[in-house]
């Protein structure tokens, strides 16, 4: 499992499922998302996790603050199969508990399960994407080394006509520049 020195990336375990729905129903955390999610839809996301990553080697980890061994929400590598001009295509992504922002969490989980996809999964691309309006994930799509192209901005399919979360960015990054970048970084 991906790790890094104050965070490790893991398997769904019963006892993340209380502190995953109460994240999932916080209008905070779901701001850029349709709706907040009840206990069974927020528990039926965790299981599709779960078997996901057992079934692909990769997928959505629980990210757990390493000092103190707290739930602090996921991220990881997700298939992305909707009717798209660029799927299918995986996807990194996060979520994280209102009390984990503003620490770097979300970039160094999602450079983690960048390693991951781009060293044992073997991927050659890996795509992000978020509502226009939520520049805090884009943020961390280019500390990522992420780019986008604003000709590849599209209405997400699965968001209701009309809304004004329906407009989306579409960030990528390919093998070479995530390795070339790993190199380059300081030690």
């Amino acid at each position: 499992m991906p790790q890094t020195p104050r965070l490790i990336l893991r398997q769904w375990r019963e006892e993340d499922l209380a502190p995953f729905a109460v994240m999932n129903a916080d209008p905070r955390v779901m701001e850029h998302f349709p709706a907040t999610l009840t206990r069974d839809q927020s528990d039926a996301l965790a299981e599709r996790a779960r078997a996901r990553l057992e079934e692909h080697g990769f997928g959505l980890w629980v990210v757990e603050v390493r000092e103190s061994g707290e739930f602090a929400g996921f991220t990881g590598l997700v298939w992305q199969t909707f009717p798209a001009p660029f799927t299918p295509a995986v996807e990194v992504g996060w979520r994280l508990r209102p009390e984990c922002w503003g620490r770097g969490y979300a970039t160094e989980a999602a450079g983690a399960a960048l390693d991951h996809g781009f060293g044992p999964a073997g991927l050659t691309e890996v795509i992000s994407m978020t509502a226009v309006s939520n520049v805090r994930s884009q943020a961390v799509m280019r500390r990522l080394g992420m780019t986008r192209d604003p000709a590849e901005d599209f209405e997400h399919p699965a968001v209701p006509p009309g809304s004004p979360l329906r407009p989306h960015v579409l960030y990528r990054l390919r093998a070479a520049e995530w390795t070339r970048r790993r190199a380059a970084a300081p030690a």
